[in-house]
């Protein structure tokens, strides 16, 4: 079993990788993990388009929601974007916190903060900052943000609950977060899980739905609830890359479910 090193050094190669690729790369593979399917982007992703604050150079085609959409972020809020990539998220939350906010993204890989911050330049945002960190040891104070949103992260990470802590300790009391990411409703064939590419494109790193939400609930906070739930079909041309035709038909007749779904929480 790697360590919880190795798995971040598996995530942090891939997705500097990833930052170098185009939309439409990204968007023919499994979170831009590689070649996979060209209909995954259609059964991961959220349309961003029509949405304010969205900016086409940022999106790389790699969510599994949109959180910011369900974040409730009011004007001069602080909001935390964990997981930034090359920004789109906080393109966003940054129309809605206005001039008077503040959004700061954090991101583990340099080719992502270095796409970001340049992004960020080009927009000319004095209030949208990109930092260079691990999202389960933010270099930030308690109680500093109202809000904290991430899209498709989490799941990469292997301590949720050193990062689910971290979340809780910077939101200030009364603040809350909404969340999109990937979870499991079964046992996911050990083929798929093991796969690394897969682990760097969002699904064999997930973890139990009930677990996921067991963490949150762990970690102090309240009034949980699932905003937007969705299922997530793997086309036939992705599993037959992990799994023979007997484990196929066996995978696809059973209750196993892989979802996107969309959290909320408060901290009291």
């Amino acid at each position: 079993m790697k360590t919880e090193l190795e798995l971040k050094n598996i995530v942090q190669l891939k997705y500097a990788e990833i930052a170098n690729q185009s939309k439409d790369e990204n968007a023919s593979s499994c979170c831009g993990a590689g070649g996979c399917s060209t209909k995954v982007y259609n059964i991961m992703t959220d349309d961003y388009t029509k949405v304010e604050g969205y900016n086409a150079d940022a999106d790389l085609g790699l969510g599994c929601g949109l959180p910011t959409e369900f974040a409730q972020i009011k004007e001069g809020d602080i909001v935390i974007d964990l997981g930034s990539g090359a920004g789109n998220d906080c393109f966003v939350a940054r129309q809605a916190v206005g001039e008077t906010g503040k959004v700061i993204g954090i991101d583990f890989t340099d080719a992502m903060i270095m796409k970001a911050r340049e992004n960020a330049m080009k927009l000319q945002f004095s209030n949208v900052e990109f930092i260079k960190a691990d999202i389960d040891d933010m270099p930030l104070k308690d109680n500093y943000a109202d809000v904290v949103v991430s899209n498709c992260v989490l799941n990469l990470v292997p301590n949720k609950n050193k990062v689910l802590a971290e979340i809780y300790r910077v939101l200030k009391q009364g603040g809350h977060f909404s969340i999109s990411d990937v979870v499991l409703v079964g046992n996911l064939p050990e083929e798929i899980r093991g796969a690394a590419e897969m682990y760097a494109g969002c699904v064999s790193g997930a973890i139990q739905k009930s677990d996921y939400l067991s963490i949150i609930e762990k970690s102090g906070f309240k009034n949980i609830s699932i905003q937007k739930e969705k299922v997530i079909t793997l086309p036939e041309d992705i599993l037959s890359k992990y799994l023979n035709e007997e484990q196929i038909t066996v995978y696809q007749n059973s209750n196993i479910g892989i979802y996107s779904i969309t959290v909320y929480a408060e901290k009291f």
